[in-house]
């Protein structure tokens, strides 16, 4: 058995993470090109300035992506490439760049997927308050509108935010990616709420300026947690927690799935966040909901692992601590393949929208062997037990649209600098030389068959 005619096979990239070119072609500063100038923030005091170069190569990579039988590219637009103030004046050089990039993708029958904002927020903007400035939704909605009427007559599908509770949870709550701020419950609540109201102005834009019918969506992430039984009460233990806002206040309020995807799908913030929350609840003003909550033709989620979920004693869920020696990637990620099917089966009944997942793999300890090339059974098993966890939800009736692996290439992994690598294709950083691992021939195989091996 296959995946569904018509699924979508494809890699995933960021900007700040792969570009370079950070002072060229007109573009302007980002709050990561900043970040990376802070002694002790990044790993080896590494920047994103170089990169993978893929301002200058991106030609050779897409032909590269073709060769490796990619049928989808997901990639994210530098917000400060396009608008170096954040809003206003718009550098043509910029827009054509990614003008020439859909281009190619076309030219070697590569889909694009454009995702508008991938964390590499305009300087310019954070001097002004960034997302806690008010005007922040209407930046955002410039931004879009400005990008959808160039590119819209050949892309269809569009991202609005990747990861927000990343770029505020990393870099606002826990302060270790850009801007390295640590801010209170009620400001990084307030700036939510702007992050969310930006999306619905997003999506508004970019419905009210596309030049053909487009596709629209969004790309959170979270931990998927898994059930400990395929009993009733375990699924439903696992469900729950899920969806479930934390308990307190004492960490990272922003890593869960319900503040950001509930309003986004059914206009409201959920009951036990306001009850959480109290006094410190954002100011939400009249049509606030309605404009978060425009209407989206699929979800896309970013999964990598989660949390195994029983019932407990008292009837609610219990989770279950990580065993000794428990599998984990080189960054010390847990592997849970489960994750892939019950986060699918799980956000599909509760949102009920198509999913994509627009990000998944793995960081491995990736090195040039005696013979030239770059070995990774690790990914490869990785991905292999991730991928039939999502054929056998799409087996059950979930609409699963397609899968995005993270990522194309190694690339700038944020904090870890260019320690990490998650890439199907090997980058050597001196050279700028690219070398397909075993992993990428074996995702070609993959998109070749429709997963039908797996």
């Amino acid at each position: 058995m296959a995946f569904k005619e018509g699924f979508t096979w494809g890699v995933a990239t960021s900007s700040y993470q792969i570009e370079g070119a950070a002072y060229e072609g007109g573009k302007g500063l980002s709050i990561w090109d900043m970040f990376c100038k802070q002694p002790g923030k990044v790993y080896g005091g590494h920047t994103g300035e170089v990169a993978c170069d893929h301002y200058h190569l991106f030609k050779d990579d897409i032909k590269l992506m073709k060769e490796m039988g990619i049928q989808a590219y997901r990639f994210s637009i530098s917000w400060a490439r396009i608008l170096p103030e954040g809003t206003g004046r718009v550098n043509e050089k910029g827009l054509n760049f990614y003008s020439e990039l859909v281009n190619e993708l076309i030219a070697n029958g590569i889909e694009p997927y454009v995702t508008m904002f991938h964390w590499d927020l305009p300087y310019e903007l954070y001097k002004k308050g960034g997302w806690m400035n008010p005007e922040s939704p209407r930046w955002f909605e410039e931004y879009a509108a400005v990008v959808t009427a160039e590119l819209s007559d050949r892309v269809q599908y569009f991202i609005t935010l990747n990861e927000p509770q990343c770029f505020v949870g990393l870099g606002h709550i826990d302060g270790i990616h850009a801007p390295g701020l640590k801010q209170s419950v009620a400001d990084t609540l307030q700036m939510a709420h702007h992050i969310l109201l930006a999306h619905g102005r997003g999506v508004k834009a970019i419905r009210n300026h596309a030049k053909q019918e487009v596709k629209v969506g969004y790309a959170p992430t979270a931990s998927m947690h898994y059930p400990e039984t395929d009993c009733p009460q375990d699924i439903k233990a696992a469900k729950k927690a899920l969806f479930q806002m934390p308990k307190d206040l004492s960490s990272n309020w922003a890593w869960n799935i319900s503040w950001w995807s509930d309003p986004v799908f059914f206009g409201k913030y959920p009951e036990d966040g306001i009850e959480l929350f109290g006094d410190l609840m954002p100011k939400i003003q009249e049509g606030d909901m309605e404009i978060i909550s425009q209407p989206l033709d699929f979800l896309g989620q970013n999964i990598y692992n989660g949390l195994e979920v029983r019932e407990g004693k008292d009837g609610e869920p219990e989770f279950i601590p990580r065993h000794k020696g428990f599998p984990k990637t080189a960054l010390g990620w847990p592997i849970t393949p489960k994750a892939l099917y019950w986060g699918p089966k799980f956000l599909y009944e509760r949102y009920k929208k198509p999913i994509y997942i627009t990000e998944n793999g793995l960081s491995c300890h990736d090195v040039i062997s005696l013979d030239g090339k770059v070995h990774d059974p690790n990914r490869i098993d990785f991905l292999h037990r991730y991928l039939k966890e999502l054929k056998r939800t799409a087996a059950d009736g979930i609409d699963i649209a397609g899968y995005f692996q993270w990522s194309f290439m190694d690339n700038f992994e944020w904090h870890s600098g260019y320690e990490d690598r998650f890439g199907l294709v090997f980058v050597d950083y001196q050279t700028q030389k690219r070398i397909v691992k075993d992993s990428g021939h074996w995702y070609k195989e993959v998109m070749e068959t429709n997963g039908k091996f797996l």
